[in-house]
C-alpha cells in the first residue's frame, strides 16, 4: 500500500510539473511559475494539490480532458496577416469623372508637346536655309 501511495505522489507531482512549465505565466494565479515549480518539488504531493486546486487557472467552460489549448493552437501554422488595401471612399460617380479628367489632362499634355514640335521644326528649318 505504501508503494502505491508513493507511486500516485510521484505521478502527481511529474503530471503538475509538466503542466506548471507548458502554462503560460498569464495562467498561472498568486505565486510565479518558478515558486510552484519550488513547491511541487519539495513538497511533492502538498504542492500539487495546491498547484492544481489555486495556482492553475481554468477556461470558463470548466477542467478540459485532452490535450491542453496552448498545444492546440502551436501545433498550427499561423496564417500570414493580409495585406492591407486602401480604401476609396469616393462614389463610382467620382472615380468616372476623376477618371475623364485625367484623360483629358493626358489628352492636352500630348497636343501641347505636338504643338511645341511644330513650333520647333520650322523655326529650325528656315534659319539653316538663310545661311
Amino acid at each position: 500500500m505504501p508503494f502505491l501511495f508513493s507511486l500516485i505522489t510521484i505521478g502527481l507531482m511529474v503530471f503538475a510539473v509538466v503542466d506548471i512549465i507548458r502554462r503560460d505565466d498569464s495562467e498561472v494565479r498568486y505565486m510565479p511559475r518558478f515558486v510552484w515549480l519550488l513547491l511541487v518539488v519539495l513538497l511533492p504531493l502538498l504542492g500539487s494539490i495546491l498547484w492544481f486546486a489555486l495556482g492553475r487557472v481554468y477556461p470558463e467552460g470548466g477542467i478540459r480532458i485532452g490535450r491542453p489549448a496552448r498545444e492546440t493552437t502551436r501545433s498550427r501554422p499561423s496564417a500570414p496577416p493580409a495585406p492591407v488595401v486602401p480604401i476609396d471612399t469616393r462614389t463610382t460617380e467620382q472615380q468616372i469623372a476623376d477618371l475623364d479628367r485625367e484623360i483629358e489632362e493626358w489628352r492636352l499634355r500630348e497636343e501641347i508637346e505636338k504643338r511645341k514640335k511644330e513650333r520647333e521644326g520650322p523655326s529650325a528649318s528656315p534659319s539653316s536655309q538663310d545661311e
